[in-house]
């Protein structure tokens, strides 16, 4: 390792504060999560670590500057003297370049940079990546999720079927509806995201309910309009109703008029319980275009 101060691009008379935003910049460019692909940056990522692990502590600072611990913080020895008993080291400076030695690196960092981190990536030590006495420690991550908006056919929501979702990665599978779904309801399929170190992330889905011309939701009834021909109407008799199976073949009542409401039971939206509302069907009296039949019909309004 070169001389520490080097190390961050910082001045020997660089203060506290100078120090500390040298680091923020090199830790944020060089930082493993942003640098998978680049060991370089990994390494190096760690040299401006331990650099910045003693140039931010007063203490490891002054011993540091008096040349009294190398670049990794240890103490320097002038070698060993004094044979016999009594014998023993004393503790002084060994020469190098500019008086000052770069030996290997013990990764112990301590509270501080830590805390730093915690800042700028926002997780403390010992969560998902960390510090420990062996290194930079950054724990395996799974990718990200992806987001999809899946068009629901509104008979399909209606009656909770199984639909299909083609995803990203090239895959189409069956995607079952809840029961009592909701337009803008999200689900999140488990491991259908992008692929990542510790495993893939989640899909989710936002659903959108489409609309369908011939049905309007009412809570979990659906309502409808049901044309009746004019004879059926008058006469009694069966007239067709469409249901979200299809189409049924209902009763009409003699005398029936315009908006008179049928019930269908159980053929309107399913409930979250798998059971179903109803359905309600508004008459609407089919007048043909008849010149005779319109003469009738005045003729009995001014006779009535």
């Amino acid at each position: 390792m070169a001389d520490l101060y080097s190390e961050l691009g910082v001045p020997r008379t660089a203060d506290a504060a100078a120090i500390k935003r040298a680091y923020r910049k090199l830790a944020k460019e060089l930082h493993p999560d942003k640098n998978k692909d680049n060991p370089k940056a990994a390494d190096r990522f760690k040299t401006v670590t331990a650099a910045y692990d003693i140039l931010s502590d007063a203490e490891k600072k002054g011993k540091y500057d008096r040349g009294e611990i190398d670049e990794q913080g240890n103490p320097k020895f002038a070698g060993f003297g004094g044979a016999g008993a009594g014998g023993g080291y004393r503790p002084g400076p060994r020469p190098g370049a500019g008086g000052r030695s770069a030996p290997d690196f013990d990764f112990d960092l301590g509270g501080d940079p830590s805390d730093l981190f915690s800042e700028l990536f926002g997780r403390a030590s010992g969560g998902r990546g960390g510090f420990s006495g062996g290194g930079f420690r950054s724990a395996p991550q799974k990718g990200a999720d992806l987001n999809y908006r899946l068009a629901v056919p509104f008979i399909d929501a209606a009656l909770a079927r199984t639909v299909r979702l083609a995803l990203r990665n090239g895959k189409t599978i069956e995607l079952a509806i809840p029961k009592g779904v909701e337009d803008g309801q999200q689900l999140r399929l488990n491991g259908q995201g992008e692929q990542g170190p510790a495993g893939p992330g989640d899909a989710i889905v936002t659903l959108a309910i489409q609309p369908d011309p011939r049905f309007t939701r009412d809570g979990f009834d659906l309502r409808a309009e049901t044309p009746v021909p004019l004879e059926t109407a008058v006469l009694g008799g069966k007239a067709r109703v469409a249901t979200p199976e299809g189409e049924v073949m209902a009763t009409i009542a003699p005398a029936t008029s315009s908006g008179k409401q049928l019930r269908l039971k159980g053929k309107g939206f399913t409930r979250k319980d798998g059971s179903r509302g109803d359905l309600i069907a508004r008459v609407l009296v089919e007048v043909p275009d008849d010149p005779e039949l319109a003469d009738f019909l005045k003729a009995r309004a001014q006779t009535a």
